[in-house]
């Protein structure tokens, strides 16, 4: 994956990425929920023979902040492979993606969000979402956590990155 420096925004292509996930409906206040799936996943994937191929992530599938998100936890995988019970797997979508890099506290990925928004909306760039009554239902709105909290226990220091697919 190509990241902008830290704090710095920009397009960048992403080719299609198979992983394996687990969905969930969470709320702000129960975001650990599903946050806590990414350790039981990785484990999951040892189990079975398999690795990840990447960084895992969050995957914010329908957003409604007031109400409820439906979020998926997931790993990339070199290759789709059969699943059962609550672990499901899926292909991420190849595309043109806006990006930004958050180096610090998970707390701030909610400034990197808007700044990653707000930085869209001025270069015109649409992304591909649109609303429901559910909330907002995003193509591929994803937070790719970098940094294993086993190497780097400084939250501080930990690496995001945030890619959310265009419109075509």
């Amino acid at each position: 994956m190509s990241d902008p420096q830290p704090g710095a925004y920009a397009v960048i292509d992403l080719p299609e990425q198979p992983f394996v996930g687990v969905t969930k409906t969470v709320t702000m206040t129960t975001m650990y929920e599903i946050a806590d799936e990414i350790p039981s996943l990785v484990g999951w994937l040892f189990e079975r023979g398999h690795a990840p191929a990447g960084a895992p992530f969050l995957r914010y599938l329908v957003i409604d902040m007031a109400r409820a998100m439906v979020v998926q936890a997931g790993v990339p995988v070199a290759a789709p492979f059969e699943v059962g019970g609550d672990v499901e797997s899926g292909t991420l979508p190849a595309g043109r993606y806006a990006s930004t890099t958050h180096v610090g506290h998970p707390d701030g990925l909610y400034d990197a969000t808007v700044g990653l928004l707000t930085w869209a909306g001025n270069e015109g760039l649409p992304f591909d979402k649109h609303p429901s009554a559910d909330g907002e239902v995003w193509a591929n709105r994803v937070e790719w956590y970098q940094t294993n909290p086993m190497n780097q226990p400084d939250m501080d220091q930990w690496v995001t990155q945030l890619t959310f697919k265009l419109a075509d």
